[in-house]
């Protein structure tokens, strides 16, 4: 261009410069000097929000077509071949012991591959796991496909999705977690769907179908994921990166600043925070795991209700728990998280209670609302501690070695309850005392005040973060 174009004070990693217009026409700030992925100008939509809302699509089609549809592929595959609740329940807790030893290998992979490589190979893995599902005649085949499935599920979900997020946002970060969880929820709405499909098409047909639906809807989406926004040439929350500071020998180093409050994996450990938060956390699963397995076949078996009116009720506990999300979202933006999951939790327990003694529809549905809040509220605020506390650089790691804690609630909840709804007759005693042990979780919330190296001071303000910020001498602020 023959305008006057100077190199501006900013630079990606590959290079490419950015530059100011210095023309007569007004200026828009920075702009690009060349083209280049996520280089924008100021007043477009922060490229964080983009890979917010290609999480939420990800998560509908996981959450709807097999997390949340467990329980209806569970009740039609015991008409059909007769096999037991336990069954059901140990290969359900089978894939969460799968996912929590290799969580820490996946968040070491996701913090050096990235994330977008790893969703590639986990949306792969769920969409051919769908369609050997829908070939099962055996148990083995059913162990194997739904094996298959869960680490894909895994690998391109919710914990390739949080570290992504924990990476582009800060200020934010909580409201971020909330929306994409959401996707979760609304697969919940999906559930229906998948009933009728079974009912229309046969369970076969319904997962074959839901094989597809991820491979050619989801796979091309996951190429709009990127690791940080430092790659793209911004900063965390859409924020002008600093300018580059001379270093020794006068050469100039461009990148995102260091952040001394970021922790390693070896320094996580290390403090109680970190084991509270995931004690906590294992807690809650205990009762999120049960409801995900069994729920469907208390309301089928146990209650009487047809699989059409337990689809109604997933769809209740669905739309309360976008409503949670969102309220749990702005509220863990202004006020203290960990009081906000603490409420949650106990939440969490009476829903539970509710349920195991419940003797009419409305009961069922009083569950449906109270359980579904608590678990909106309480899921992206639980993450958002670990990252406000322990800061995005180790993220994924960090999230991984909790996994492994967190994975003793998942494969819990679910053994509990179906052994002793096989033994018993009834689910009443296994969803009693998983709503006791979760209701005595909910004081590692309480523990889970924000670390301190050794020799940092300790301030008021540090022990009892306010306004759901932590203050600028706590890590991970």
């Amino acid at each position: 261009s023959p305008r006057l174009w100077v190199a501006g004070t900013q630079c990606g990693p590959s290079g490419r410069g950015w530059a100011i217009n210095r023309s007569r026409r007004p200026a828009f700030g920075l702009r690009p000097a060349l083209r280049g992925e996520g280089r924008t100008r100021p007043r477009d939509l922060f490229y964080g929000w983009r890979i917010v809302g290609i999480g939420v699509v990800i998560q509908i089609l996981i959450g709807g077509l097999m997390m949340q549809a467990f329980g209806a592929y569970a009740a039609v595959l015991r008409d059909e071949f007769g096999w037991s609740k336990t069954l059901f329940s140990f290969a359900f807790s089978v894939t969460r012991v799968e996912s929590g030893i290799l969580g820490p290998l996946q968040g070491w992979l996701i913090d050096t591959l990235g994330p977008r490589k790893m969703m590639r190979v986990g949306l792969v893995m769920l969409g051919v796991g769908f369609l050997l599902f829908s070939q099962i005649d055996t148990q083995w085949h059913f162990f194997a496909s739904y094996l298959l499935m869960a680490i894909g599920a895994s690998v391109g979900g919710f914990m390739t999705l949080t570290v992504t997020i924990v990476n582009w946002f800060e200020r934010r970060r909580a409201t971020a977690m909330a929306v994409m969880g959401m996707g979760m929820a609304i697969g919940g709405l999906l559930v229906p769907i998948v009933v009728l499909s079974m009912e229309e098409f046969g369970w076969r047909g319904t997962a074959f179908g839901s094989g597809l639906l991820v491979l050619f809807v989801g796979l091309p989406l996951s190429q709009v994921i990127r690791t940080r926004p430092e790659d793209m040439g911004i900063g965390v929350d859409g924020k002008p990166l600093e300018a580059p500071q001379p270093a020794a020998g006068g050469v100039a180093v461009v990148g995102a600043p260091a952040r001394d409050g970021d922790y390693t994996v070896r320094e996580a450990l290390r403090t109680g925070a970190f084991w509270y938060l995931s004690l906590g956390h294992a807690s809650a699963l205990l009762v999120v795991s049960a409801v995900m397995v069994h729920l469907v076949l208390h309301i089928n078996e146990q209650l009487g209700y047809s699989l059409g009116t337990a689809a109604i009720v997933i769809a209740v506990m669905t739309a309360a728990q976008i409503v949670g999300m969102l309220f749990g979202g702005v509220l863990g933006d202004r006020f203290n998280k960990r009081y906000i999951v603490f409420v949650a939790m106990i939440a969490h327990s009476a829903a539970l209670l509710i349920l195991a003694w419940a003797t009419a529809l409305w009961m069922v549905f009083l569950f449906a609302v109270l359980h579904g809040t608590a678990w909106g509220a309480r899921g992206p605020l639980t993450q958002a501690l670990r990252a406000d506390y322990f800061g995005r650089k180790s993220f994924g790691k960090i999230m991984g070695f909790s996994s492994m804690i967190m994975m003793v609630g998942m494969t819990t909840g679910p053994i509990v309850a179906g052994v002793l709804a096989d033994s018993t007759g009834t689910y009443k005693l296994g969803f009693t005392i998983l709503a006791i042990m979760a209701g005595m979780g909910s004081v590692f919330f309480l523990l889970a005040k924000p670390p301190r190296r050794t020799g940092e001071p300790v301030s008021v303000e540090q022990e009892e973060p306010v306004a759901g910020v932590l203050p600028a001498s706590a890590p991970g602020s």
